[in-house]
């Protein structure tokens, strides 16, 4: 023991057999507690944990100060804690305490007074933790007496305890107001609007059945297809506030349940302008060779549509001839929509053709101005010819006397009269019919159709391209007729209105202000087409299949 006691630091000397006493006396619990002289106020305490045997039992040890055992461990470990700030005399050290202490003896006081002392962690392993409070220190009159509270609190204050403590987080979700959140339903198989109304959106049936009636289209609630979605909101109550039902990407009903029913409301979706540069190769029939470019086939008839009144697609096309197509649309959802032609340009073996739509009329024009829609003359035949038989809904019937409507009109004119095409066009039908004789029809290239019966002799045939001017046929007395005349018809939306009357296109070329500002607007587009380069989505592909000639 003794050579044990040398080979200790001086310190770890005078503590060792008062540290083993106090572990001894205290390691059974799982929570020790010692005072730091806390009688007097003068330190704060320090808490450790100390490790507990297999067999330890729970609970907390009584301090009671009147039970000894307790009462001396404490004492111990006050006695252990000063001495990591000072040596502690041996002569202070009870005997009962001591194995031997004889190799001390040679130790003067001052080398006493320079003893190193604990390192912190020794320090905190000679404390047990601090004091519990005020249950351990009970008997202490004078920290009784001491106790006292700075706190001022007023009946306002405490009334809001009346109900117990405040949870705060509770409070705070108690005051924010409801915010309804969009949920999606998907329609699954065997699912009903009525049904899951009731089980979802708090609706009675009465309620159903009235939102039915107030929807323009009901059959978008009633028939549902697996994988429909739409949107609604809650209330608080777990009713129905709002509903949105989309047909497409674009357009769609919103409904709002109030105190008074059910609103319906209509949803239309703005979408971002995209362009979208195609160019192809002709190989086969045009169409075929414009839809091969990745086109749609509402965008490659509405290209052949611009480009029929300049183009014949059956005579003016050859295999090799190259074009270019600049195409916007509106952007939704990742889906193209309501797509328009924007420019184009074709570069044949016996056309070469640059078309730009004008924002201001809709209209397509050459870069100089020039218009795909010429003027539109009102009389087809040079000269002036008396008009026989004018256009009336009501007419009667020179032979039958009832009432059989004349949608056309007559110009009375000796047979072998010139007829000419009054705007440009193709020849859409050459015919001979027992009432109406040989007869011309012409589909004009601003829409319009004209018809010509009672002919001796059509100068054209099927297909043909026709200028405005040009002659086309020859009057004649034709077919069930009264005597030499030309029946003379307008078509508008292929009905038939009174060509003397109706409001007919005049020269549509660009001047002026006009072309100036149709020019600054198109160079972006005649950019794009001479560079193959969009200021956003560029679709580049070739038609280079072969397919067979025919007809787009």
């Amino acid at each position: 023991m003794m050579r044990i006691l040398r080979s200790l630091p001086r310190t770890h000397k005078l503590l060792l057999l008062p540290v083993a006493t106090m572990v001894t006396v205290l390691g059974a619990h799982k929570i020790l507690t010692a005072v730091e002289d806390a009688r007097h106020d003068r330190a704060d305490q320090d808490t450790v944990l100390v490790p507990l045997d297999a067999d330890a039992k729970p609970g907390v040890p009584s301090l009671a100060l009147d039970r000894a055992p307790v009462t001396e461990a404490i004492q111990l470990a006050s006695r252990a804690r000063d001495a990591t700030r000072e040596p502690v005399p041996v002569s202070q050290l009870s005997a009962s305490e001591i194995v031997d202490v004889s190799a001390l003896a040679g130790q003067d006081e001052a080398d006493a007074a320079r003893a190193p002392r604990l390192d912190e962690g020794a320090r905190h392993l000679a404390v047990v933790i601090g004091t519990v409070a005020s249950g351990m220190l009970a008997g202490n009159e004078r920290l009784v007496a001491d106790a006292t509270s700075y706190e001022d609190i007023s009946e306002d204050e405490l009334a809001l305890f009346d109900d117990g403590p405040i949870a705060l987080e509770e409070e705070i979700d108690a005051d924010e107001p409801y915010v309804p959140e969009w949920r999606a339903y998907t329609v699954a198989s065997g699912d009903t609007f009525a049904i899951m109304a009731q089980e979802h959106l708090g609706m009675g049936y009465s309620e159903v059945m009235a939102l039915l009636e107030a929807m323009p289209e009901s059959e978008l609630l009633t028939q549902w297809r697996v994988g429909d979605h739409f949107e609604y909101q809650l209330d608080e109550q777990g009713e129905l506030l709002a509903l949105r039902l989309m047909k497409n990407a674009r357009e769609g009903y919103l409904v709002e349940r109030g105190d008074d029913g059910v609103e319906v409301a209509d949803i239309e979706r703005a979408g971002e302008a995209t362009q979208r540069l195609y160019a192809g190769t002709v190989s086969g029939s045009f169409a075929r060779s414009a839809q091969a470019t990745g086109l749609t086939s509402a965008e490659v008839a509405e290209l052949s549509h611009v480009l029929e009144k300049k183009l014949d697609f059956r005579r003016d096309t050859r295999r090799g001839d190259r074009f270019q197509v600049l195409v916007e649309s509106d952007l939704i959802d990742g889906e193209h929509l309501d797509p328009r032609v924007l420019a184009v340009s074709y570069a044949g073996a016996r056309m070469d053709l640059t078309l730009v739509r004008n924002a201001e009329d809709n209209r397509f024009y050459t870069p100089d101005g020039e218009s795909l829609d010429p003027a539109f003359d009102r009389y087809p035949f040079a000269g002036h010819y008396r008009m026989s038989s004018p256009f009336n809904p009501r007419r009667h019937h020179p032979v039958t006397g009832r009432i059989s409507p004349h949608k056309g009109t007559d110009f009375a004119m000796p047979s072998g009269t010139p007829v000419n095409a009054p705007a440009d066009g193709r020849v859409e039908r050459v015919g001979n019919h027992p009432a109406a004789g040989r007869y011309i029809v012409v589909r004009h290239d601003n829409g319009y159709k004209t018809r010509y019966l009672h002919l001796s002799r059509p100068l054209v045939s099927r297909g043909d391209r026709v200028t405005r001017g040009e002659r086309i046929a020859l009057s004649g007395n034709t077919g069930r007729s009264t005597g030499p005349h030309l029946h003379y018809e307008v078509l508008v939306n292929n009905r038939q209105v009174d060509a003397m009357k109706v409001e007919l296109p005049e020269s549509q070329g660009l001047s002026g202000e006009a072309l100036a500002a149709f020019q600054r607007q198109a160079e972006p587009m005649l950019a794009a087409l001479e560079s193959g380069e969009t200021g956003t989505v560029v679709a580049r592909t070739e038609a280079e299949a072969d397919a067979p000639d025919d007809e787009s």
